[in-house]
């Protein structure tokens, strides 16, 4: 077939036309841009993001974001909006309109019901000289030349084009209102990616065993002690105070070196020098310290005090890497 032999050639194409008109849409950022983003940043409402078929896929995308990043907002279908739905629109509220063509019989019907109410109005159009550019406080211009689609029909760059100026809106409210890493841990409390933001050393470590040795117990307990608390390895101390660690490795490369067990203590074969990390640290900054060092246990640390172990196998669990 020949479609078949081209599936690659097809794909790639696709990807090419979709990627020009992204690069396109640049040339066509002006004050507008801003005055939009200056509308949203100041309005004590919300962002009403509305659009009719695969504008409306686009919108309810945009939406997400807008209230990932800090920026409360809710879709509301064109349709609907003409049959009810207006409600939604609060007196203070900006609302976005998406339209390829600008001109589609419910975007007709939709703006002046929304100007009549004096919500100010963020087109996202490929037509600045249609219905809804010309009746738009702000016009963001997505134009394309041509969809990937071979019949230059099927929405695909155009589409495209919008979620991308519909990203460029939300990462320009999220820098102005300085949006931090803390504030989109509030937002994304489920999952590896909360987890990353928020998850503590603390929360785990509080409740595990605390494997621990002193300098003098002989290695047969040593081993015991490893192996009863399940960290893969053990801390050692001399009283209170933390001087070196020995893991599962320094035991097999012990049984390499000393055959003869029975004189050897803990003190033998230690690590002096263990890695360690503070009990209020970010469980992610664990992660990291574990793989820059190729190791796969720390230290926990409160202050100077040894508190406990944390594995990589917790933070598997945990979803971190």
């Amino acid at each position: 077939m020949k479609t078949q032999k081209n599936i690659l050639r097809i794909a790639k194409q696709t990807i090419l036309e979709e990627s020009k008109a992204i690069a396109n849409l640049i040339h066509f950022l002006d004050s507008d841009f801003e005055n939009a983003v200056n509308f949203i940043f100041k309005s004590k409402g919300r962002v009403i993001v509305t659009g009719i078929g695969k504008s409306a896929n686009i919108a309810t995308k945009i939406v997400a974001t807008f209230n990932s990043t800090g920026t409360p907002s809710i879709f509301m279908h064109a349709a609907d909006a003409i049959h009810g739905d207006l409600g939604n629109i609060q007196k203070d509220d900006t609302v976005i309109c998406i339209s390829k063509s600008g001109n589609t019989p419910e975007i007709k019907v939709l703006i002046p019901l929304i100007k009549n109410n004096n919500n100010k109005i963020i087109a996202i159009t490929g037509n600045k000289s249609s219905f809804l550019g010309k009746n738009a406080d702000c016009v963001l211009n997505t134009f394309v030349e041509k969809e990937a689609c071979p019949n230059n029909l099927a929405p695909t760059s155009s589409t495209t084009a919008q979620l991308v100026m519909g990203d460029a809106l939300a990462v320009a409210l999220l820098e102005i209102k300085d949006f931090t890493s803390t504030d989109f841990a509030k937002y994304h409390p489920g999952g590896a990616l909360g987890k990353k933001l928020y998850l503590r050393v603390r929360d785990l470590v509080e409740n595990n065993v605390v494997p621990k040795v002193d300098i003098h117990t002989s290695i047969i307990d040593t081993i015991i002690e490893i192996s009863a608390k399940r960290f893969g390895a053990t801390v050692v101390l001399d009283e209170d105070k933390i001087v070196g660690m020995i893991t599962d490795g320094d035991i097999r490369r012990m049984l390499t070196d000393h055959p003869n067990l029975d004189h050897l203590q803990a003190t033998d074969i230690m690590n002096t020098n263990p890695k360690s990390i503070q009990i209020d640290d970010m469980a992610i900054n664990a992660l990291e310290k574990m793989e820059i060092n190729n190791i796969s246990q720390l230290l926990v640390l409160d202050k100077d005090n040894y508190v406990g172990m944390i594995h990589i196998h917790e933070l598997l669990k945990e979803g971190i890497l």
